[in-house]
């Protein structure tokens, strides 16, 4: 009898203290966002000016709207790598169709969705289906994309064609850039999907206990694949959106830009082994990378050694992930 009376207690307990470990994740990234505008508001000239910031919305949009998808993903206990070139890829399928095979803009946006979807959707059905390694089935959608960007261009921009909408998509919404303004609508999306659905709840499911999962009914197939699919379609807007930004599509855009989704992912929060993450401390960990690369540049900082610091951080970040996801752990078995 005292048993059945202390293991609500016990339960709650835990709920409160891994709850408390995901307010301490993002109340820490807060202050470090501060104390990075602190220190690059006195160290580098221009970087609190508006246009500055603004650029800094702009940029954060880049890594951000993948990043939702990504969070998801790796809650799942799954991992995307194909985010760099699937953007790159899609700038060029937009530019493509509509400069030169004649679709117009409308409808050369919505091939790329669709083929965003489609790629997405086999890296999914080669996890699900085969039970091929999800970093595996990305990377090869990672090489495969990559290099049919750089063949259908050869390695040259494709110049888009003038439209209204363009100028829309890449310019600005009230004076806000309307990357970011399509970021912000994909965050509060993508919370409400996690947070208050079926389909949230069994993401999270699949990534804390996939046997489990499967025993309660979850069709592991359809999520994976949903899951991939979602990201194919996220890395497609934002290979819209920097088509729209550039001018032009280009098949050596983005590069690098899966490891900045990734590492702002796993800032925020998300374990790397699954089934705890949350799109809040995603956003965060997306300012926090988009803060510091802005920050190196106008520093004038090495693009070479810009990158050792991003992985730096990366190592770092997985590191207190480890640390955290052994607490939590730890907090479930007591």
């Amino acid at each position: 009898m005292t048993v059945t009376q202390t293991r609500p207690e016990q339960r709650g307990r835990a709920a409160g203290r891994r709850f408390a470990g995901r307010s301490l994740n993002e109340i820490g990234l807060i202050v470090a966002i501060v104390v990075l505008y602190i220190v690059l508001g006195s160290t580098a000239a221009g970087f609190l000016s508006l246009d500055n910031q603004l650029g800094i919305l702009r940029d954060a949009a880049t890594v951000g709207i993948a990043a939702w998808g990504v969070t998801l993903v790796i809650i799942a206990g799954e991992i995307d790598i194909s985010i760099g070139p699937a953007v790159a890829f899609s700038s060029v399928l937009m530019a493509k169709g509509a400069a030169e095979w004649g679709l117009g803009i409308g409808p050369a946006i919505l091939l790329t969705l669709v083929a965003g979807a489609a790629w997405g959707a086999l890296a999914g059905w080669l996890r699900a289906r085969f039970d091929v390694p999800s970093f595996i089935a990305t990377l090869g959608v990672w090489s495969a994309l990559g290099g049919l960007g750089l063949y259908l261009t050869d390695a040259l921009p494709v110049v888009l064609p003038e439209s209204g909408l363009m100028d829309v998509l890449g310019g600005s919404i009230l004076g806000v850039p309307t990357p970011a303004v399509v970021m912000v609508v994909l965050f509060f999306a993508f919370a409400y999907l996690a947070r208050y659905t079926g389909y949230g709840r069994s993401v999270y499911a699949v990534g804390g206990n996939a046997p489990a999962a499967r025993m309660a009914g979850i069709n592991l197939a359809r999520v994976r694949v949903l899951l991939f699919a979602t990201t194919g379609v996220l890395s497609a807007i934002t290979g819209v959106l920097l088509a729209a930004r550039l001018g032009s599509g280009n098949g050596g855009a983005a590069s690098g830009l899966e490891f900045d989704v990734i590492a702002a992912v796993v800032i925020g929060g998300t374990a790397l082994a699954g089934g705890r993450g949350s799109m809040l401390g995603t956003l965060f960990g997306v300012v926090f990378i988009t803060v510091i690369s802005n920050g190196l540049v106008l520093l004038g900082v090495d693009s070479f050694l810009q990158n050792v610091v991003r992985g730096v951080i990366i190592v770092v970040a997985v590191l207190v992930n480890v640390v955290i996801t052994k607490r939590a752990r730890a907090t479930r078995e007591t």
